[in-house]
């Protein structure tokens, strides 16, 4: 099969092509050679002389490769290949159930193919890194498949210095900001990391990163990951349970990197502007009082995460903490998040750890937007940055000398370092404070 492409630019919607479109002409070009016979194909007779095999012409198909504009519908794209209205309506309808066209989205790649005849015979749609649409055109009707993506995984490993925040420092590195998220998640239980960084502080990571085609389109998996907060080190690595294909991140003796309770309900976004005393001058009233959480400045309409999976005891308002959620935990716990401006949750529901359970606001009695983030311990408030939480279920017995195994591995991986060395470019960038430096204050409770 031969297949010509043509980078099509109609009526000022389409923008210059991405890589990929050059990619995939390259990919054409390269089947087009491997097809091409190396010479002509013939054979000889001794008895009748010199005859020719005929030749069977391939079919031809051109494609167009289309970078979705913003503000650009089906429409407006089928619009410029003859399609009426009712013919659009057809093909929405036929493919509904396989992919809904209205959620195309700009930035995205479509691939029209036609054949020689100059008729459509199939289109394609990138829905994400991983999958694509292909819509099959057949008489009239549609027939339309989710595919994906074919990648390969490759391991890689980085080694940065935080000067001035996590997700500089790993763009210093070559890799995307996705990954200080991912290094963040591991170690959630037992660094801060929009407070309790420093600078000087160092990570080495072996991750796992997705190629199509020749080029990175994501990550997998954090396989391994040391972390040095404040001259204190965290080592973290991967383990996959094989039989229940279970996997988890677990620190050199086995325990689990994960505690009952996260350090903080944020991911990111957010400074510390009031911790937990049992005396502190009240921002509002003036006088002297036990102030029994953590005030968490941030934006209004920041996300707000479980500490800990529970079920949701109390949503509403509650005097001067304004907007409340209280969720019960395991082990006689209680978390409390307050003078939210808006609830992600109902009474009753049960959550997740990590899920978002409300918004950041500035209701109640409080003196900017902020969140008041509180615990209990059998009826009794503890403070969430010093108390010692019990970590999670360790790594089982039987698969311990297969961790320890695995864990040298990584180990040794990550300190190869004239490896490492060619990976530090000096990272840079990072203070102890939020990206939300003007954001927030404190509460009046």
């Amino acid at each position: 099969m031969q297949i010509n492409i043509k980078i099509r630019q109609s009526k000022g919607q389409w923008g210059r092509p991405p890589a990929s479109a050059w990619i995939l002409g390259l990919a054409a070009l390269f089947l087009l050679l491997s097809l091409w016979p190396k010479e002509k194909a013939s054979w000889r007779s001794d008895e009748s002389g010199a005859a020719e095999i005929p030749v069977v012409q391939a079919p031809v198909l051109n494609v167009e490769i289309l970078s979705i504009k913003e503000g650009s519908t089906l429409s407006d794209i089928l619009d410029d290949y003859g399609f009426t209205p009712a013919d659009i309506h057809k093909l929405r309808a036929e493919v509904q159930s396989v992919y809904d066209l209205a959620r195309i989205k700009a930035g995205q790649d479509l691939r029209i193919y036609r054949d020689e005849a100059d008729s459509i015979v199939r289109m394609e749609y990138e829905i994400d890194d991983e999958s694509y649409l292909e819509i099959h055109f057949e008489k009239g009707s549609y027939r339309a498949e989710i595919k994906k993506i074919p990648f390969e995984m490759r391991t890689a490993v980085i080694w940065g210095r935080i000067d001035e925040n996590p997700i500089e420092a790993v763009r210093k590195t070559g890799e995307d900001a996705v990954l200080a998220l991912l290094l963040a998640e591991i170690f959630a239980w037992d660094i801060d990391f929009y407070t309790g960084l420093r600078k000087g502080d160092v990570f080495k990571i072996l991750f796992e990163k997705k190629y199509s085609q020749g080029e990175p389109v994501g990550y997998g998996k954090i396989l391994a990951a040391e972390f040095v907060n404040n001259g204190k080190l965290f080592r973290a690595y991967r383990f996959v349970y094989p039989d229940t294909e279970e996997a988890g991140y677990f620190r050199p003796d086995g325990g689990s990197m994960k505690r009952q309770f996260r350090i903080s309900p944020f991911k990111f976004g957010y400074r510390i502007t009031s911790r937990f005393s049992y005396r502190r001058l009240h921002p509002i009233r003036k006088v002297y009082r036990a102030h029994l959480g953590v005030d968490y400045g941030a934006p209004v309409g920041t996300p707000v995460h479980a500490t800990s999976a529970g079920t949701v005891t109390y949503v509403g308002r509650n005097g001067a903490a304004g907007r409340q959620v209280t969720l019960s935990h395991k082990n006689r716990y209680e978390t409390m998040y307050l003078h939210l401006s808006r609830y992600a949750v109902r009474k009753g529901e049960k959550v997740n750890e990590g899920q978002v359970i409300g918004y950041v606001g500035n209701s109640g009695e409080s003196s900017g937007p902020h969140l008041d983030y509180r615990i209990k311990e059998n009826g009794r408030y503890i403070n969430p940055l010093s108390y010692k939480f019990k970590p999670v279920e360790p790594l089982r017995a039987e698969f311990r000398t297969d961790f320890e195994e695995l864990a040298v591995l990584y180990l040794w991986t990550l300190d190869v370092p004239l490896y490492l060395a060619s990976n530090l470019t000096g990272a840079t960038a990072w203070t102890s404070r939020g990206i939300a430096d003007g954001a927030g204050d404190s509460d009046g409770i």
